[in-house]
């Protein structure tokens, strides 16, 4: 059940900002990616840490951060059970607060609560915190795997949250009142 996410404006949020450290959840954000992109989530063999649509997503994010004067680094989580940023470790906050520390503001791709561990972690050092993406519903969809290795997503169908739903309908009623 990955959570399904819509990208923000990241570059209107970081004007004015010099530096910036993003910071992934490689779970969620990563699966959306690669099912928007319609490829496999990972290539067990070829590379069984990385999610090479996620990783390519990052560069272009940081490519277009570099563009609008913003120098960046990703805070990379490799093992598989750093994956999680809302289940992370007090040594794995330790280390984004360590990490965190030159950096004006620390970039979020993830869910509220990949928020709020980020939140705790840095804000302390005065660091602003920029949502990256915005969740907009749960996957539901058909786990794949085939040879050579290639774990994918299927069938996919997002079921909106019910409070995003709430939410639209008081923009648009406030809109036609």
């Amino acid at each position: 059940m990955p959570l399904h996410f819509n990208d923000l404006d990241i570059i209107s949020e970081t004007a004015g900002i010099r530096s910036a450290l993003i910071v992934p959840c490689n779970m969620c954000p990563a699966i959306t990616v690669a099912v928007r992109e319609k490829k496999p989530f990972m290539q067990m063999f070829k590379n069984p840490f990385k999610s090479a649509p996620f990783e390519n997503y990052l560069g272009k994010l940081q490519t277009r951060l570099k563009k609008n004067g913003v120098k960046t680094k990703v805070f990379k989580s490799r093992l598989y059970h750093q994956w999680f940023m809302c289940m992370w470790t007090a040594g794995r906050q330790k280390e984004l607060k360590r990490q965190a520390e030159p950096y004006e503001a620390v970039i979020v791709l993830g869910c509220d609560s990949a928020t709020e561990t980020v939140h705790g972690a840095v804000n302390p050092n005065g660091c602003k915190v920029i949502e990256g993406m915005e969740f907009t519903g749960i996957m539901n969809a058909k786990l794949k795997f085939k040879l050579p290795g290639n774990i994918s997503f299927a069938d996919c169908r997002v079921i909106p949250s019910p409070q995003k739903e709430k939410r639209k309908l008081r923009l648009v009623d406030r809109a036609v009142a």
